[in-house]
Parts: structure tokens; sequence; C-alpha cells
């Protein structure tokens, strides 16, 4: 009785483990958004997005910096953020 008890827990865990590692994983359409598409989805919650032409290399990257902080934005958007801003320079 004692072995069924522990190998349920045992599965019970790992089922419990498997679907949290999952569900923090974003979907593919999401983890597939250019730059430019995160760009123009997160920024304007707060602001008018600035012309990508506006700044230069140097002042996106502090403002990337910046952001990736007060937007909630993970490493691999920003980058894809400031690709998409730099490119208009």
């Amino acid at each position: 009785m004692k072995k069924i008890i522990i190998i349920s827990g045992v599965v019970g865990a790992i089922i419990t483990l498997a679907t949290f590692i999952n569900g923090c994983k974003p979907s593919e359409a999401v983890a597939n958004r250019s730059g430019a598409q995160i760009w123009g989805e997160t920024c304007v919650r707060c602001h008018n997005p600035a012309d990508p032409a506006t700044f230069s290399d140097t002042e996106w990257d502090v403002a990337a910096m910046h952001m990736q902080i007060r937007g909630n934005l993970t490493a691999n958007e920003i980058k894809k953020v400031q690709e998409f801003l730099q490119s208009a320079n």
C-alpha cells in the first residue's frame, strides 16, 4: 500500500512539474513576433512610440535597457526591438 502511495505521489509530482514547465513557455505565435510587432504592441500601451529614426543606435540601446524593465520584455524580445529600431538609422 505504501508503494502505491509513493508511486502515485511521484507520478503526480512529475505531471505537475511537466505542466508547469510547459505552461511557462510562450506560444509559438508569441515567440515568433518580429521586433516591429513587439514594438508596436508593447510601446503603445504607455505612450506614443517614437519614429525609429528619431534616436541614434546608442540612444536606442539606452532606451531599450530601460524599457525592457518597464515593459516587462524578455531579453530576446528587446533584442528584436533594438534590431528593428536600429535598422531605421
